[in-house]
């Protein structure tokens, strides 16, 4: 999700939960996203992963932003919309994980701890490297609709 806000262009990007993403920021920061369930397309994923991780509906026009591969090989399909809102962490999912390691002892984390408005200088700073693209793309595209 995008906004021009004091003219200038924000977006809203969201910082992993867990204890290992507590203390760092810059390289981190994701937009929201999840796995495809059963008899669910890309764009309906990507629609409930933001309500999910946001507590923001987002609504179309959708543009699309096409996909990215990740370090981790996980293939990322984004698109882009218009919206407002402050974001309101409501329904992440959670994991389970042995903290401190190697304590025996488990915790459940949220898979989303925060989610911000950024300036495209910052998000272009926090955002997963893999991802930047998508950034690049959406700044392009808005370019071209105000040029």
């Amino acid at each position: 999700m995008y906004r021009v806000k004091d003219g200038r262009v924000e977006v809203l990007l969201v910082h992993p939960g867990g204890p290992f993403f507590k203390h760092k920021d810059e390289g981190v920061w994701s937009i929201p996203k999840g796995e495809i369930e059963p008899g669910e397309d890309a764009l309906t994923t990507a629609q409930r992963e933001f309500r999910e991780e946001t507590g923001i509906r987002p609504e179309p026009p959708f543009i699309e932003l096409g996909q990215i591969t990740q370090k981790s090989g996980k293939k990322v399909f984004a698109w882009a919309c218009a919206g407002d809102g402050e974001p309101q962490q409501t329904d992440t999912n959670t994991f389970r994980m042995e903290w401190p390691p190697r304590s025996g002892r488990w915790a459940a984390f949220p898979e989303v701890d925060r989610a911000e408005w950024l300036s495209l200088d910052e998000a272009r700073r926090k955002i997963k490297p893999a991802q930047l693209p998508l950034l690049e793309r959406l700044a392009a595209m808005l370019n071209q609709r105000t040029a």
